[in-house]
């Protein structure tokens, strides 16, 4: 099975860089999408939809043009939800979830800080708020697959200027001891990690890995000198980690500010 996740920062964009077109060629089974930045009606035609795959998505009706996830899929899902309940969070189109049998595979694009307090404000809001429905999952006993953009880096190895960004969305203290709370693994910022929790795809296939950025800004000369950040995730249950075979992040060609994210698993008896 072959998950992608990707944040297009405009889906229609990055339909017009040929973004479809390499999906197309990925043999991928579901694709996650963040901030499609479009309505669905906007996404109908043929040109958004490649063969063999449904699609589902979760819109901001809070404003047109703004956030906004999708999933594509080869097997048609028993169930898809959009909503976890909490009507500013939802009405941005910040979550899609999609049920198959035991396995659940969530896009989700969780809010940026970085246009000022208001907007971190809210982001700390986000975290707290949905900190127990990931416990929850975790406890569930279903198999979680959460792709998406986080917008939090974990560690000095995930962006590459560490400490002129400490005072900046998507690296602060409380944002990163809240994720890495979460994730057992020691690839943290020194947060201590629990027995127990989410499986970071990338750690655990790559766990030395410090050239697997996924962001760069716009500004300057980012994503030529490589100034990026790892802020895109596929976090799993650990009833998957035995399942993750491969991952890669790719960076060209280029659809976006945020690169895809891909992560291959085995089937359930252990095939590739």
């Amino acid at each position: 099975m072959r998950i992608i996740s990707f944040n297009a920062n405009g889906l229609r964009s990055a339909a017009r860089k040929g973004f479809f077109d390499w999906f197309a060629a990925q043999d991928a089974d579901i694709l996650c999408v963040q901030e499609t930045k479009a309505q669905e009606h906007q996404l109908a035609g043929p040109e958004f939809l490649p063969d063999g795959y449904r699609a589902f998505f979760k819109d901001a009706s809070t404003k047109n043009g703004y956030s906004g996830v999708a999933i594509y899929a080869r097997a048609a899902p028993d169930e898809v939800r959009t909503s976890l309940g909490w009507a500013p969070f939802d009405d941005e189109g910040r979550y899609i979830e999609a049920r198959f049998g035991n396995l659940s595979v969530v896009s989700f694009y969780i809010p940026s800080g970085s246009s000022g307090e208001l907007r971190q404000g809210f982001k700390f809001e986000v975290i707290d708020w949905l900190g127990p429905i990931l416990d929850g999952w975790l406890a569930s006993g279903r198999d979680y697959v959460l792709c998406g953009d986080w917008n939090i880096v974990r560690a000095r190895a995930d962006i590459r200027n560490w400490t002129s960004n400490q005072k900046n969305s998507g690296c602060l203290p409380p944002e990163r001891a809240w994720l890495n709370a979460r994730i057992a693994d020691a690839c943290g910022d020194g947060t201590p990690a629990p027995g127990i929790g989410w499986i970071d795809s990338l750690r655990a296939l790559r766990p030395d890995a410090t050239d697997a950025y996924t962001w760069w800004s716009n500004r300057g000369a980012a994503r030529a000198n490589n100034v990026g950040w790892r802020i895109d995730y596929q976090l799993v249950t650990p009833s998957l980690r035995d399942r993750l075979l491969a991952c890669a992040v790719h960076p060209e060609p280029r659809f976006s500010d945020h690169a895809p994210y891909v992560v291959d698993y085995r089937d359930a008896a252990g095939r590739a």
